[in-house]
Protein backbone atom coordinates (compact mmCIF):
# COMPACT_ATOMS: atom_id res chain seq x y z
CA UNK A 1 0.00 0.00 0.00
CA UNK A 2 1.62 3.22 -1.19
CA UNK A 3 0.47 6.58 0.10
CA UNK A 4 1.08 10.11 -1.13
CA UNK A 5 0.86 13.31 0.94
CA UNK A 6 -2.13 15.57 0.39
CA UNK A 7 -1.55 19.34 0.24
CA UNK A 8 -3.91 22.26 0.01
CA UNK A 9 -3.13 24.85 -2.62
CA UNK A 10 -1.71 26.98 0.22
CA UNK A 11 0.98 24.34 0.76
CA UNK A 12 -0.45 22.89 3.99
CA UNK A 13 -0.20 19.13 4.41
CA UNK A 14 -3.56 17.73 5.48
CA UNK A 15 -3.01 13.97 5.41
CA UNK A 16 -2.18 11.07 3.14
CA UNK A 17 -3.94 9.46 0.21
CA UNK A 18 -3.80 5.76 -0.65
CA UNK A 19 -2.85 5.52 -4.30
CA UNK A 20 -4.65 3.02 -6.57
CA UNK A 21 -2.80 -0.27 -6.37
CA UNK A 22 -3.20 -1.30 -10.00
CA UNK A 23 -1.50 1.87 -11.25
CA UNK A 24 0.97 2.90 -8.56
CA UNK A 25 2.07 -0.55 -7.39
CA UNK A 26 2.60 -2.28 -10.73
CA UNK A 27 5.55 -4.66 -11.05
CA UNK A 28 7.88 -2.57 -13.20
CA UNK A 29 9.14 -3.94 -16.51
CA UNK A 30 12.11 -1.70 -17.24
CA UNK A 31 12.59 -3.06 -20.78
CA UNK A 32 9.03 -2.18 -21.79
CA UNK A 33 9.30 1.23 -20.12
CA UNK A 34 12.56 1.95 -21.97
CA UNK A 35 10.96 0.92 -25.26
CA UNK A 36 8.03 3.28 -24.71
CA UNK A 37 10.28 6.19 -23.74
CA UNK A 38 12.40 5.58 -26.86
CA UNK A 39 9.27 5.86 -29.01
CA UNK A 40 8.25 9.17 -27.43
CA UNK A 41 11.80 10.55 -27.69
CA UNK A 42 12.03 9.62 -31.36
CA UNK A 43 8.89 11.60 -32.10
CA UNK A 44 10.66 14.76 -30.94
CA UNK A 45 13.05 14.46 -33.88
CA UNK A 46 11.22 15.79 -36.92
CA UNK A 47 13.82 14.35 -39.30
CA UNK A 48 14.42 17.51 -41.32
CA UNK A 49 18.25 17.51 -41.22
CA UNK A 50 19.55 18.03 -44.72
CA UNK A 51 22.75 18.67 -46.67
CA UNK A 52 22.96 19.85 -50.26
CA UNK A 53 24.27 17.61 -52.99
CA UNK A 54 26.31 18.98 -55.91
CA UNK A 55 23.10 19.42 -57.90
CA UNK A 56 21.65 21.70 -55.20
CA UNK A 57 24.52 24.02 -54.26
CA UNK A 58 24.51 27.48 -55.83
CA UNK A 59 27.91 27.67 -57.55
CA UNK A 60 29.10 28.54 -61.03
CA UNK A 61 28.92 25.67 -63.52
CA UNK A 62 31.81 26.89 -65.65
CA UNK A 63 34.57 24.34 -66.15
CA UNK A 64 37.37 25.01 -63.65
CA UNK A 65 40.21 24.70 -66.17
CA UNK A 66 40.82 22.92 -69.43
CA UNK A 67 40.50 19.15 -69.55
CA UNK A 68 44.08 18.34 -70.53
CA UNK A 69 47.55 19.78 -70.21
CA UNK A 70 47.40 21.16 -66.65
CA UNK A 71 48.75 18.12 -64.81
CA UNK A 72 45.78 18.30 -62.43
CA UNK A 73 42.74 16.10 -61.99
CA UNK A 74 39.83 16.55 -64.37
CA UNK A 75 37.00 18.70 -62.98
CA UNK A 76 33.75 19.89 -64.47
CA UNK A 77 32.74 22.63 -61.99
CA UNK A 78 33.22 24.07 -58.51
CA UNK A 79 30.16 22.12 -57.35
CA UNK A 80 32.29 19.02 -56.74
CA UNK A 81 32.62 17.94 -53.12
CA UNK A 82 36.40 18.51 -53.24
CA UNK A 83 35.91 22.28 -53.35
CA UNK A 84 34.93 24.54 -50.47
CA UNK A 85 31.27 25.34 -50.95
CA UNK A 86 30.72 22.25 -53.09
CA UNK A 87 28.08 19.59 -52.56
CA UNK A 88 28.20 16.98 -49.80
CA UNK A 89 28.54 13.31 -50.70
CA UNK A 90 26.30 10.89 -48.79
CA UNK A 91 25.31 13.57 -46.26
CA UNK A 92 22.17 13.34 -44.13
CA UNK A 93 18.90 13.72 -45.99
CA UNK A 94 15.34 14.36 -44.72
CA UNK A 95 13.85 11.25 -43.15
CA UNK A 96 10.62 11.23 -41.17
CA UNK A 97 10.15 8.05 -39.18
CA UNK A 98 7.20 7.42 -36.89
CA UNK A 99 7.75 4.72 -34.29
CA UNK A 100 4.57 3.34 -32.79
CA UNK A 101 3.54 1.43 -29.72
CA UNK A 102 0.24 -0.34 -29.06
CA UNK A 103 -2.41 1.13 -26.79
CA UNK A 104 -2.05 -1.71 -24.30
CA UNK A 105 1.71 -1.16 -24.02
CA UNK A 106 1.20 2.60 -23.63
CA UNK A 107 -1.02 1.97 -20.61
CA UNK A 108 1.40 -0.53 -19.08
CA UNK A 109 4.36 1.80 -19.59
CA UNK A 110 2.42 4.67 -18.01
CA UNK A 111 1.60 2.52 -14.97
CA UNK A 112 5.22 1.40 -14.66
CA UNK A 113 6.39 5.03 -14.72
CA UNK A 114 3.80 5.98 -12.08
CA UNK A 115 4.94 3.05 -9.92
CA UNK A 116 8.58 4.13 -10.12
CA UNK A 117 7.66 7.67 -9.08
CA UNK A 118 5.48 6.45 -6.22
CA UNK A 119 8.29 4.20 -5.00
CA UNK A 120 10.65 7.20 -4.95
CA UNK A 121 8.09 9.29 -3.01
CA UNK A 122 7.81 11.76 -5.89
CA UNK A 123 4.02 11.86 -6.03
CA UNK A 124 1.98 14.60 -4.33
CA UNK A 125 -1.80 15.14 -4.27
CA UNK A 126 -3.01 18.75 -4.49
CA UNK A 127 -6.50 19.78 -3.36
CA UNK A 128 -8.23 22.87 -4.67
CA UNK A 129 -5.87 23.36 -7.59
CA UNK A 130 -8.79 24.57 -9.70
CA UNK A 131 -9.02 27.63 -7.42
CA UNK A 132 -5.63 29.02 -8.49
CA UNK A 133 -5.93 32.55 -9.88
CA UNK A 134 -2.28 33.64 -10.18
CA UNK A 135 1.03 32.15 -11.25
CA UNK A 136 2.52 33.50 -8.04
CA UNK A 137 0.19 31.30 -5.96
CA UNK A 138 1.38 28.20 -7.81
CA UNK A 139 5.00 29.27 -7.34
CA UNK A 140 4.54 29.66 -3.59
CA UNK A 141 2.86 26.26 -3.46
CA UNK A 142 5.84 24.58 -5.13
CA UNK A 143 8.31 26.29 -2.79
CA UNK A 144 6.51 24.77 0.21
CA UNK A 145 6.53 21.30 -1.32
CA UNK A 146 10.23 21.49 -2.11
CA UNK A 147 12.01 20.26 -5.23
CA UNK A 148 13.57 21.53 -8.44
CA UNK A 149 11.30 20.23 -11.21
CA UNK A 150 7.58 19.51 -11.23
CA UNK A 151 4.79 18.26 -13.45
CA UNK A 152 1.19 19.21 -12.75
CA UNK A 153 -1.21 16.47 -13.81
CA UNK A 154 -4.60 18.12 -14.13
CA UNK A 155 -8.21 17.01 -14.34
CA UNK A 156 -10.58 18.49 -16.89
CA UNK A 157 -12.15 20.57 -14.13
CA UNK A 158 -8.85 22.41 -13.66
CA UNK A 159 -8.49 23.40 -17.32
CA UNK A 160 -8.94 27.07 -16.41
CA UNK A 161 -5.70 27.14 -14.36
CA UNK A 162 -3.57 25.84 -17.21
CA UNK A 163 -2.79 29.41 -18.32
CA UNK A 164 -1.39 30.24 -14.87
CA UNK A 165 0.76 27.12 -14.58
CA UNK A 166 2.36 27.39 -18.00
CA UNK A 167 4.26 30.51 -16.87
CA UNK A 168 6.23 28.51 -14.29
CA UNK A 169 9.84 27.90 -15.35
CA UNK A 170 10.30 24.87 -13.10
CA UNK A 171 7.05 23.11 -13.94
CA UNK A 172 4.98 21.93 -16.86
CA UNK A 173 1.32 20.96 -16.99
CA UNK A 174 -0.36 17.97 -18.60
CA UNK A 175 -3.93 16.75 -18.45
CA UNK A 176 -4.30 13.26 -16.99
CA UNK A 177 -5.97 11.95 -20.12
CA UNK A 178 -2.91 13.04 -22.17
CA UNK A 179 -0.13 11.93 -19.82
CA UNK A 180 2.35 9.33 -21.05
CA UNK A 181 5.34 7.40 -19.70
CA UNK A 182 7.85 9.96 -20.99
CA UNK A 183 6.09 12.88 -19.23
CA UNK A 184 5.97 10.92 -15.99
CA UNK A 185 9.50 9.50 -16.05
CA UNK A 186 11.16 12.86 -16.74
CA UNK A 187 8.59 14.95 -14.91
CA UNK A 188 10.33 15.44 -11.58
CA UNK A 189 7.86 15.58 -8.71
CA UNK A 190 4.33 14.76 -9.89
CA UNK A 191 1.61 17.02 -8.53
CA UNK A 192 -1.68 15.24 -9.14
CA UNK A 193 -4.94 17.14 -9.05
CA UNK A 194 -7.17 15.55 -6.38
CA UNK A 195 -10.13 15.90 -8.76
CA UNK A 196 -8.63 13.13 -10.90
CA UNK A 197 -9.48 10.63 -8.18
CA UNK A 198 -12.79 12.20 -7.17
CA UNK A 199 -14.08 12.18 -10.74
CA UNK A 200 -12.81 8.60 -11.15
CA UNK A 201 -10.50 9.45 -14.01
CA UNK A 202 -8.20 7.09 -12.15
CA UNK A 203 -9.92 3.91 -11.03
CA UNK A 204 -9.35 3.18 -7.38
Amino acid sequence: MIKAPIYTIKGTKTGEFTLPKDIFEAKVNLNLLAQAIHVYEDRDHVGLRNTKTRSEVNRVTKKVYKQKGTGGARHGSRRANLYVGGGVVFGPRPLHRILTISKALKIKAKNYAFSLKAGKKEVVIAKGIDRLSKTKEASEFLKKIGGTRFTFILSEKSRIVFKFLRNLKVARSVFYKDINAFDIFYGGILVLDAEIFEKKEVKK
